[in-house]
């Protein structure tokens, strides 16, 4: 190595210093913010991976999810082989007795959305879902789809007062779930294809 070389490498490591300086520096006396949650609403970009949505009326129960999830934590049980009607795109025939994810598990790595053939399940918007024992972290949806719901709420969404941002969250999910909702239960019991 040449005179050339090793002045240039001695630029070339000081200047990349200083460029990481003058970042941390320009961090270090910025001014913070704090969001107060749950008074005001985290900040929630649009890929984020939250707590699942599941559309129990278009689920065949194949089991891609939970074939592809990593660490097993979606159970599925049904009491018949059920195929999506072409005409309504509602699945038919055997019950979704059970369709299930352990949070306590879940790493949201996304890799069961991709491989479902109907695209029922989904990354939510929900990013918080507290609970007091190992049991209530695992989500029923098959649950959740006879109260008419698609997603967990958490509890301090079942409270009667609320901020607004959440009560416009909860609305929200309600207006997404609402012309379903009669397809959900129908999801649950056995059904014949229309002929």
């Amino acid at each position: 190595m040449g005179p050339r070389e090793y002045f240039r490498n001695i630029y070339d490591t000081v200047r990349t210093i200083s460029i990481g300086m003058r970042i941390t520096l320009k961090y270090c006396f910025a001014k913070t913010v704090t969001v107060q949650y749950p008074d005001m609403p985290p900040v929630v970009k649009p890929r984020f991976r939250g707590f699942h949505w599941f559309e129990a009326e278009k689920c065949i129960a194949c089991d891609q999810c939970a074939k592809a999830c990593p660490i097993d934590c979606i159970y599925i049980e049904k009491s018949g082989p059920r195929k999506i009607d072409k005409e309504s795109g509602i699945a038919v025939g055997g019950a979704l007795e059970r369709y299930a994810i352990d949070y306590s598990k879940c790493m949201f790595c996304a890799l069961c959305t991709h491989p479902c053939p109907t695209d029922c399940i989904h990354m939510g918007d929900n990013h918080d879902l507290s609970a007091f024992t190992r049991e209530d972290m695992v989500i029923e949806f098959t649950d959740l789809a006879k109260d008419g719901k698609q997603t967990p709420e958490p509890y301090w969404m079942q409270k009667e007062t609320m901020p607004d941002w959440a009560s416009n969250m909860k609305d929200r999910w309600e207006e997404r779930a609402k012309p379903v909702r009669d397809e959900m239960l129908k999801a649950l019991q056995p059904s014949e294809k229309k002929k």
